[in-house]
């Protein structure tokens, strides 16, 4: 077997794990119930990810504390506030993950202090190891009295010991990582206490040493504990996060008390390091959008796995088999932890152990699915994979009758639905008007940072294939294919045109697509009209070209509209603008382009901007010119994707999936 060091099997403690991936803990938001417990969809969620080969199972962040950040149900599972409901929903989830040969870690959380998420965790005031000011709400933190900090090392005790009944095999401590509130203690940046919790290194991880401490009184010192691990902080101010490559001064925990931190983690008795780099305020760093390397953590996890003797995980962005085989055969790490592949693609571990690496349907890192909901709307999906969160809602429905199907498009929500279409049975035949499926797919992912969108577009060509899809490229459907008899249902989802308007010297206006492609050359000097986030990402990419790049926006600041973007995509790219000489000026109305200078007014001034080309980047208008032709003409006829409605990837895919399986 070409990967076979990624399938062999690895201690962590006494307990044996199967392979050397892990699944990453990833918030459970929407999977609990109202009692602390978990609901079906967490049940069938993690049984889903140990069915694809998975060898250990890291739950989403739960509580055990009920008194200091008050649970808000159903958020999240907590292990204490009903422990009858916790361990028989939890028992029922373990022992359906242990039938596929997965072990399965409870990730128990000392609390999120100043980085909670209001939308997530209720109105309860938030705290944190000393007064600092709170990550996202304008408010500043209350220190934890040192009863509270014994309260919550209690609770830790008590939730172990329902994990451990409820047939948890091990549990991860939720963390000295990320800035949440045992990191808040162990980093000086946010810690100012001078009672025995604050002060030296060792006073800061008192907290993390005493729960360690604590969960072996009531499970014994054989029943494995991991530490979610950050190495450094990579904090310039309080929400103000480094970049990579940037020189700063690191005021939170730098790699030299990294060092000594992981040491006397392992002194206290931790059997394994889950470790990356970052916090809240360099939000990007723990959760990697496209704009982040892959395996951005190597560094970090070597330096670790050097100064410790016990396992080190190590996750982000390490979806392709053959990196993950390197960091293991180079001692970067000793497992592999992926979390939004596998949302992607629950069956990507067995498709790497079968050498199926083109079936893998790729994260393309997106974070709207998954990230971005759980802070906007409390639940945790996947905008590739519209089963992910939803197993037994989305299973594929059994058909009654086969029936032929015409999909006019061949962007994501032409192939989504074709793809379905075809799992469950039908005959979808695809009418594509250009060369090679996948829309906007194709210019979206021609900056090297978007590769996982061609990723995408190639993994539903080779879906077509593998299902036997019939499909016409360069080819238009007309009237004679669309009213077809031996069609039983029409899907219409022939996408969207850029939107585009006169400036006066029309020979250097071009759409985002025509340079994207290569089909227009922008010169050196480009002035991109449009600040969202096709206008943003276009900045970024051609600035990284080495272009000199202006974006003249007509609100007051970039990506206004967009959403809901992950903080994490949305202020990495926001940073990265000026961190590549993109100019920006906001509040402008673009009133010409002419001689190579575009005018502008910009309240009352009017600017005057030298530029080789401008790049209009205003938004898409709805193709759906055959739909309404035809529509009265047919008995079953459906309208996806941005003929629909213009939108994103993540929900030309869903909507296309909710049709395609109900056909």
């Amino acid at each position: 077997m070409k990967y076979q060091g990624l399938f062999e099997p690895i201690k962590i403690g006494k307990l044996e794990i199967k392979n050397r991936y892990a699944m990453a803990p990833m918030g459970p938001l929407g999977l609990g119930d109202c009692e602390g417990g978990w609901n079906d969809r967490g049940i069938d969620y993690y049984t889903r990810r140990a069915q694809g080969g998975i060898g250990l199972i890291i739950t989403g962040v739960t509580f055990s504390d009920t008194e200091v950040e008050k649970p808000s149900f159903p958020n999240t599972p907590n292990s204490t506030y009903n422990p009858v409901q916790f361990v028989r929903t939890s028992r029922e989830m373990t022992e359906r993950v242990h039938a596929y040969g997965s072990k399965i870690f409870l990730q128990m959380s000392g609390g999120f202090g100043r980085v909670t998420i209001p939308t997530n965790l209720g109105e309860f005031p938030p705290v944190s190891a000393s007064a600092v000011p709170h990550r996202w709400l304008d408010k500043t933190c209350r220190p934890l009295t040192v009863e509270e900090i014994h309260g919550i090392v209690e609770s830790f005790g008590k939730g172990a010991y329902n994990a451990k009944r409820a047939g948890f095999d091990g549990v991860e401590i939720h963390a000295v990582h990320e800035g949440y509130l045992i990191d808040q203690f162990a980093i000086s940046f946010f810690n100012q206490r001078n009672d025995e919790y604050g002060g030296s290194l060792e006073n800061r991880l008192r907290f993390a040493k005493e729960i360690r401490e604590e969960i072996a009184k009531t499970c014994g010192w054989d029943f494995p504990v991991a530490m979610r691990f950050s190495l450094k902080s990579l904090i310039k101010d309080f929400r103000e996060g480094a970049l990579p490559g940037e020189e700063f001064e690191e005021k939170g925990r730098d790699i030299e008390e990294g060092i000594e931190a992981a040491k006397l983690l392992e002194k206290y008795g931790y059997d394994a390091l889950d470790v990356d780099a970052g916090t809240y305020d360099a939000w990007w760093w723990n959760h990697p959008p496209m704009y982040m390397e892959k395996a951005p953590y190597k560094e970090f996890a070597k330096i670790t796995k050097e100064h410790v003797n016990i396992p080190v995980i190590m996750a982000g962005r390490v979806d392709n088999p053959d990196t993950a085989l390197d960091c293991l055969n180079n001692d970067i790490c000793d497992m592999i932890s992926l979390g939004r592949p596998t949302l992607a693609d629950p069956d990507i571990v067995n498709k790497i152990r079968t050498n199926k690496l083109s079936q893998i349907r790729p994260c393309i890192s997106c974070q709207e699915g998954c990230m971005g909901r759980i802070q906007t709307y409390s639940l945790i999906n996947c905008a590739v994979n519209p089963q992910a969160g939803k197993e037994r809602l989305n299973t594929y429905n059994p058909i009654v009758k086969k029936k032929r199907v015409l999909v006019v498009g061949g962007g994501v929500a032409g192939c989504e639905a074709a793809r379905v279409l075809a799992e469950r049975g039908h005959e979808p035949v695809l009418y594509e008007a250009a060369g090679r499926l996948g829309g906007n797919l194709i210019p979206g992912g021609a900056p090297a940072f978007k590769e996982d969108d061609i990723a995408l577009a190639k993994w539903y060509e080779d879906e077509m294939t593998r299902l036997g899809v019939e499909v016409h490229l360069n080819t238009k459907a007309t009237e004679k294919e669309i009213l077809d008899k031996s069609f039983d249902a029409v899907i219409m989802a022939t996408g969207s045109r850029p939107k585009m308007f006169s400036l006066g010297d029309d020979e250097k206006v071009y759409s985002a697509e025509q340079v994207l492609l290569g089909q227009k050359e922008a010169g050196n000097n480009v002035i991109v009209v449009g600040g969202g986030l096709v206008g943003c990402e276009l900045a970024l990419d051609l600035a990284q070209k080495g272009k000199k790049v202006t974006i003249v926006e007509a609100l007051d600041k970039l990506m206004a509209v967009n959403g809901p973007l992950c903080s994490a995509n949305k202020e990495m790219l926001e940073k990265l603008i000026p961190f590549n000489g993109i100019d920006v000026v906001t509040g402008a109305r673009v009133t010409g382009f002419n001689n190579g200078v575009l005018t502008a007014t910009v309240g009352e001034e009017t600017k005057e901007l030298n530029a080789d080309s401008v790049v209009l980047c205003v938004g898409y208008a709805s193709e759906n010119t055959l739909y309404n032709q035809y529509k009265n003409e047919l008995d079953e006829v459906y309208l996806l994707g941005d003929a629909r409605q213009v939108s994103n990837i993540m929900y030309g895919i869903w909507d296309a999936f909710e049709v395609a399986n109900h056909i």
